[in-house]
């Protein structure tokens, strides 16, 4: 893909134009200061002005198009982080942790009776955050391997029908779910958003089966992504491994330094340029760019936490690295609700592995496994380890 009309980098530090796969201009945002500024900046959002002739960056159900109205997406956004805040609480997520530890012990278990190699991704990686989120939910545990599948149809990059119908399918299993909690709530995220409805009349029960819908797909997607790459760069770095591995309490420290660090797969062109998705709302600028109203602004986390301003020696896997301010889970007010939830899972897990797995290691260290084509969070298609 060719990149357009790169300003000057004294005037426009780590933000530059390009065209995205669909064809259209957009503003890449690379540098850390001026990822958290528009991240932050609220004459930027996720609606457009003119939402029929939006620019966009794929084809892609989930990223391809804005969501809401200008008019009404500060209050809407702010009304609907209030009713997340309670399920993807700090203290909520931290109350989960026995729970997630047995479901971790429960799939290292299985692991550890498969044949070596092993798929950590298909064993480990892909059904753990289906089951946390399952909980939360309170989806049936037998239903996960639906839900996966149509969260992974969902986030296809390149076939808009496969993500249609994934978007669809999710709802329509949502819609189900809410009606029979409706009439049998129990201790769960979906339960508690009915009694807010039923309470307040302050959300709408569509608007909590499209909340619902979001919560199932962003609790298991990007997790997923997380425990793989983490898995790889832990394994593939035999100094930072022999220091987990040592003292697992260095764990929640390596658990940033893997949400921060490039994953080792290789890079899908068709989604390399991916970021955050924003629309200016208003003329800025930023950086020296001259970013007009209506715009379309990727801003690149990755990049962002590669910034050496900020993280010294930054392609270094420091597993002790302090501070650590990446901007993965985003920043600012759309700051990712689940980022307290995600960092439970990660934490269980790499913490778990030096005590169950000490001897764990790549089966092909070296080779980084292939990555699925045309998706939006990168899978490997397989994850082989031994011990």
């Amino acid at each position: 893909m060719e990149h357009l009309q790169d300003p000057p980098a004294a005037t426009c530090p780590g933000i530059r134009r390009i065209t995205t796969p669909a064809g259209d201009p957009a503003w890449l945002v690379t540098g850390y200061a001026a990822a958290r500024s528009l991240l932050a900046d609220a004459r930027v959002g996720r609606s457009h002005p003119d939402p029929d002739n939006a620019p966009r960056f794929s084809d892609s159900m989930l990223l391809g198009r804005p969501w809401g109205t200008v008019r009404t997406e500060r209050t809407e956004h702010a009304r609907m982080r209030r009713l997340m805040a309670r399920a993807f609480s700090s203290g909520q997520s931290e109350a989960l942790r026995p729970r997630i530890q047995e479901m971790t012990d429960r799939l290292l278990d299985e692991l550890s009776g498969l044949p070596r190699p092993a798929d950590f991704h298909q064993a480990v990686s892909q059904p753990l955050p289906a089951l946390v989120i399952a909980v939360l939910l309170g989806v049936p545990a037998e239903d996960r391997d639906r839900f996966r599948r149509w969260s992974d149809d969902w986030t296809h990059a390149e076939d808009h029908e496969r993500a249609r119908s994934g978007m669809e399918n999710l709802r329509a299993y949502m819609t189900d779910l809410v009606a029979a909690k409706r009439g049998r709530p129990g201790d769960d995220a979906i339960s508690d958003l009915l009694s807010v409805a039923d309470g307040s009349g302050e959300v709408t029960e569509a608007e909590v089966v499209a909340l619902a819908t979001t919560l199932l797909f962003a609790g298991n997607e990007t997790t997923v992504a997380a425990i793989d790459k983490g898995v790889l760069l832990l394994l593939g770095h035999e100094q930072a491994r022999e220091a987990v591995w040592r003292d697992p309490a260095l764990a929640p420290a390596a658990v940033e330094e893997v949400l921060r660090a490039r994953s080792p797969m290789p890079v899908d062109p068709a989604t390399e340029q991916l970021g955050i998705v924003r629309y200016a709302h208003q003329d800025l600028d930023t950086g020296g760019a001259g970013i007009r109203a209506g715009d379309l602004i990727l801003v690149r986390k990755l990049d962002a936490n590669q910034d050496p301003s900020v993280f010294p020696d930054p392609e270094r896997f420091d597993v002790a690295r302090h501070p650590n301010p990446h901007l993965t889970f985003g920043y600012g007010p759309r700051y990712c609700p689940g980022a307290p939830l995600a960092r439970v899972e990660l934490q269980v897990l790499f913490s778990t592995l030096p005590r169950r797995f000490p001897g764990l290691r790549l089966a092909n260290p070296g080779e980084p496994p292939r990555r699925q084509p045309g998706r939006l969070t990168p899978h490997p298609e397989h994850l082989l380890v031994t011990w």
